[in-house]
């Protein structure tokens, strides 16, 4: 994170020198109409006598006036423009960080809360550098300036003393500060909390709906925004507290400046114009002051959201070795699994143990397993999504930890069994959003999905929108669209993990039918639980609990009369 901002000023830093002297050039110019209108009150004693130096004097206020103006915009404009070129980098940096996240590190986080570093946390970040680039430069300006105006054009024992409760109250301003940032955190918390459950609830809303938990949905809602509710409040009490200290504060130095100041006045040590002067640079300060708790409020609030930030960015990123083209490598050869057992970092208990399977280039592999067999844990150890200790995974007889990431991941089409679409059109959701490919090569991979009728009935065609997670279609018809990704990515190894479970058996016959055209110098990896799409298999292994317990062709298999045969008995008497 830190050296996220140490980046930023470095690129930015032209800009925020700008915005800084500009700043100052207004606090400086601020000082002077209080100055202006104090020298044109002493002049009004002889009108006549006074008169063209009263209307140079109105004139100078003027010109004053024009040019606060002037210096105003621009540092206004830099002071946005660099809080939202922050943001923007933030944002950037979150998401390539969470891209190249490791898969245990991203599913111990919830949605919500990842939702909310890129939303709320951000946003804090944003808003305490504004204040401290726009408010904090301005707070150190007018102190500096502004005090020595005061004791340099009027009289130093009453800036002094008049300073006095402006010092007082920033101390307790600080102190307050404390609480400010204790009840702004379980704040953050309540806010993370309820932000995560309404994510969950909208990920559930088909299940809350079907077993008609609107209700109860309802009422933990309403419990959780209003702990949400009681925490903003504590948050705005203090805050609260920090402005009366502001108002007693301005209270107390007008009374002093009235009482000393008068006195000063009738010992002429001070004119009667150096008095209202001086009233209008405690004007000058009400400001500042009044920023103060805000701009602390709005640190400590940053503050905390920094360190969310940072506790983000220093989860353990996936390690890529970035190949230049000219050595891009295609993954060819055969797949070696060498006694590979493998537990999630969370766990003890092994979801592999002491696996061994063979992938000839070019050949087939089924896969059959109960849920929780780790099935699927298997093809994500060949992902790369995990790491497994050398030694244990080859292709093409190197060691899958010496291969890049890149390089896997660019070689294997893996379809998975959610079919994940985007809200984006069908053509996108194809392409997975590559560029380079045609729209007759994307057509040509609907048909041999057996999709492409469907979609030409549709209003656009390939280039028709669907909605989130493809919840405009039937499930056939998103598993059919993720499967097209096969046809289109020319990958020396496709996976299929579950992804015929939605079609009808006379589709899912002519859809294997066009894989196994397609894979025939591929190797090929199919997880299933159907009969009818592994039997054409040059080996199927059947797993259980971790363990893999059976392995052999359909016909083998069968003879074993194992727990293939039993699912194989089971799928027949449901046919008959």
């Amino acid at each position: 994170m830190k050296k996220i901002l140490i980046r930023y000023v470095k690129k930015h830093y032209i800009y925020l020198i700008i915005q800084t002297i500009f700043i100052f050039l207004n606090v400086y110019f601020v000082t002077y109409p209080a100055k202006i209108i104090g020298n044109l009150i002493d002049l009004l004693y002889d009108i006549p006598a006074n008169q063209a130096t009263i209307l140079q004097t109105i004139l100078y206020l003027f010109i004053v006036s024009i040019g606060l103006l002037l210096i105003r915009f621009p540092w206004r404009y830099l002071v946005t423009y660099n809080s939202r070129s922050l943001e923007k980098e933030l944002k950037n940096e979150l998401f390539k960080h969470f891209l190249k996240m490791k898969m245990n590190e991203i599913q111990n986080i919830k949605n919500g809360e990842i939702m909310s570093y890129f939303t709320k946390d951000v946003s804090e970040i944003r808003a305490a550098f504004y204040r401290l680039e726009s408010y904090g430069t301005r707070i150190i300006a007018t102190f500096l300036i502004g005090t020595f105006t005061m004791a340099q054009g009027v009289n130093l024992g009453l800036t002094a003393i008049t300073m006095l409760p402006i010092i007082i109250t920033s101390y307790l301003i600080v102190k307050i500060k404390k609480y400010v940032e204790t009840s702004f955190k379980i704040s953050q918390e309540y806010y993370t909390e309820l932000s995560e459950y309404v994510q969950e609830s909208t990920d559930a809303i088909r299940t809350t709906k079907a077993y008609s938990q609107e209700g109860n949905q309802l009422k933990e809602f309403i419990r959780k925004n209003k702990k949400l509710k009681s925490a903003n409040n504590a948050v705005d009490v203090h805050s609260t507290l920090l402005t009366t200290c502001i108002n007693v504060c301005f209270g107390l130095c007008y009374a002093i400046s009235i009482l000393y100041g008068s006195k000063l006045v009738l010992e002429n040590t001070i004119s009667i114009g150096d008095f209202v002067a001086f009233n209008g640079y405690i004007g000058i300060f009400i400001g500042p002051v009044s920023w103060l708790p805000s701009t602390i409020s709005r640190f400590k609030r940053g503050q905390i959201s920094y360190r969310r930030l940072e506790n983000f960015l220093s989860l353990e990123k996936e390690k890529f070795l970035l190949v230049a083209p000219k050595e891009e490598i295609n993954l060819k050869g055969d797949i070696k699994i060498s006694h590979l057992s493998f537990h999630y970092p969370a766990y003890l208990e092994e979801v592999l143990e002491d696996i061994n399977i063979v992938i000839p280039q070019g050949k087939t592999l089924g896969i059959m397993g109960t849920v929780g067999s780790g099935k699927t844990t298997l093809v994500n150890l060949l992902l790369r999504l995990y790491s497994v200790p050398d030694g244990m995974i080859y292709i093409g007889e190197k060691d899958i930890n010496k291969i890049p990431i890149e390089t896997i991941r660019k070689n294997i089409c893996y379809i998975t069994q959610d079919s994940f679409l985007f809200s984006n059109t069908i053509e996108k959701n194809i392409s997975l959003f590559k560029k380079g490919y045609t729209e007759k090569e994307i057509m040509k991979s609907t048909k041999e999905a057996i999709i492409y009728d469907e979609i030409q009935e549709m209003s656009q065609g390939i280039y028709t929108m669907i909605g989130e997670r493809g919840v405009d279609l039937s499930g056939g018809q998103k598993q059919r669209i993720a499967i097209s990704r096969a046809f289109l990515n020319n990958s020396d190894i496709v996976i299929f993990d579950d992804t015929f479970s939605a079609l009808d058996n006379k589709t899912e016959e002519k859809l294997l039918e066009n894989i196994k055209t397609m894979t025939q110098n591929k190797t090929c990896i199919i997880i299933s639980n159907r009969i009818s799409d592994l039997k054409d298999a040059d080996e199927i292994v059947v797993l259980e609990s971790g363990k893999m317990i059976e392995k052999g062709t359909h016909e083998s298999l069968i003879a074993q009369r194992g727990n293939y045969y039993t699912f194989y008995s089971q799928q027949i008497s449901k046919e008959n």
